[in-house]
């Protein structure tokens, strides 16, 4: 079994990721620090799920530590919000839904070279309805 952890630089499109045993509390703190390394000198905003493996006491102490450093978590159902997923979803369909992997280490091979691609030649996601149309949706989803 392997969790994939990945971020998306919003304007550049690329990819950061990692295959980690377990999805829990440590190993995600272990990529937020990760981030946190690659972006030492600037503000870090994460937009994230509201998985408990986003909250534990160590990742509550840890950002009280570093206030540079903010979660925003989207709206139960709106996952739509967060970019990553998106990405997620290209992830699945044009590479792991195609492959066969006779053991996790190959799949987790096949996924670090996918990243690798995409940030050879990274795409940045576009929004293409307006924001209020966006906000409305989400509204209406809320409901």
């Amino acid at each position: 079994m392997t969790s994939l952890y990945a971020a998306l630089e919003v304007a550049s499109g690329k990819v950061i990721g990692q295959c980690r045993p377990r999805a829990n509390g440590d190993e995600f703190l272990d990529f937020l620090k990760t981030l946190a390394a690659r972006f030492r000198k600037k503000e870090l905003h994460v937009v994230l799920d509201n998985s408990s493996t986003h909250t534990t006491p160590a990742v509550r102490q840890w950002l009280e530590e570093h206030p540079r450093v903010h979660l925003h978590f989207t709206p139960k159902g709106a996952s739509w919000l967060n970019l990553i997923e998106a990405w997620f979803g290209i992830l699945t369909r044009k590479s792991i839904r195609r492959g066969s992997f006779q053991t996790v280490t190959s799949l987790i091979r096949h996924i670090g070279r996918y990243i690798d691609h995409w940030n050879e030649n990274p795409t940045p996601f576009v929004w293409t309805k307006e924001p209020a149309d966006i906000i409305r949706k989400a509204l209406r989803r809320a409901r």
